[in-house]
């Protein structure tokens, strides 16, 4: 009685109840084999990678840790794509063959997904951002944690009032850590601006307005704001100006004030008084708390208040009651 599987021709196909199983056969049993092999030797060639990395450099390699992550996972995703073509295509007709039957089924299928493969080289060509860079993509704020070849991984942060317009909702009034992780598909640089806070000048330019009611000694309050926001930027204000001039060497952007300057408007109620500062990227919230208090305690020292809308009652109309004889009530 013959076996009910058996291994026929050169090229060792397998028959099953008599019946000859396509694409089956010793072969490529082999080829899997190889496969499997070859898969396990890139996985630890990856780990042992990424441990010398952290071994060697760990953090002093900085900004370069990030480059070179990318340089080790592009080698070994090239390494991983031509081990498998050479394991299972030896012969070049068939790898042509099968090469173009893939690529109009990835064209058809899988659009958004190549998409965001070519917004992953763009990335990195064009150095939109690095991962510890804090951007705005596709409507997502925060710090660049992780850049993989399909998504970038965001820690979010918040957003000041002014800023919270867009979904989904923030409840952190400012530009801290709220706590999610966001991942967001590479295509969307293609859709969206992407926003730096870091990439090339480290720097942000921030503002905060006191309105100063129209009776106090306005010098005086100018002064006050004025040399506590000296107090606390004009260290950052010079270490910003090589960083700067650098950015106007590049870019030919305009070199705008660096120091501490104050702006006042007229409203119906007060005089708003906008002091104009350059502070990190990082830590803004700390830098105006800061701020705010000693501005406060020295106002407060100075006689000087902080302006709101109120309203004064300044007099009541005269009230007579007349008495009627004879009635109780």
């Amino acid at each position: 009685m013959a076996s009910p599987i058996q291994v026929l021709g050169a090229s060792h196909t397998v028959q099953m109840f008599g019946i000859r199983l396509v694409g089956i056969s010793g072969e490529n049993a082999k080829k899997l084999l190889f496969t499997v092999l070859f898969v396990l030797l890139v996985a630890l060639a990856r780990r042992v990678l990424v441990w010398l990395a952290d071994r060697v450099g760990g953090e002093r390699l900085g900004r370069a840790r990030f480059w070179l992550q990318q340089a080790m996972h592009l080698v070994l995703a090239a390494s991983l794509l031509t081990g498998l073509i050479s394991i299972w295509f030896n012969d070049p007709a068939r790898l042509a063959s099968a090469a173009a039957f893939v690529t109009a089924g990835l064209a058809i299928a899988s659009q958004r997904l190549i998409t965001a493969v070519a917004g992953y080289f763009i990335i990195l060509w064009g150095k939109n951002f690095n991962v510890g860079d804090r951007i705005v993509m596709g409507n997502v704020r925060g710090d660049v944690i992780a850049l993989g070849f399909t998504q970038t991984t965001i820690m979010e942060m918040g957003e000041p009032p002014s800023e919270q317009g867009d979904a989904p909702s923030i409840w952190v009034e400012g530009r801290q850590y709220t706590g999610r992780i966001v991942t967001i598909t590479n295509d969307k640089i293609f859709d969206n601006p992407v926003y730096n806070y870091t990439r090339e000048f480290p720097y942000i330019w921030e503002e905060m307005r006191v309105p100063i009611p129209y009776t106090a000694n306005r010098g005086e309050a100018e002064r006050i704001i004025l040399d506590v926001a000296r107090r606390h930027t004009t260290r950052l204000a010079e270490l910003s100006q090589p960083a700067l001039q650098d950015l106007e060497r590049r870019y030919s952007v305009r070199q705008e004030e660096m120091q501490p300057t104050i702006f006042m408007r007229l409203t119906d109620n007060w005089v708003e008084m906008a002091v104009r500062f350059v502070t990190e990227d990082h830590g803004v919230r700390r830098v105006k708390d800061a701020m705010t208090r000693e501005i406060l305690d020295r106002l407060d020292a100075a006689k000087i208040g902080i302006a709101s809308s109120t309203y004064e009652v300044v007099g009541m109309p005269e009230l007579r009651v007349r008495m009627v004889p004879g009635r109780e009530g």
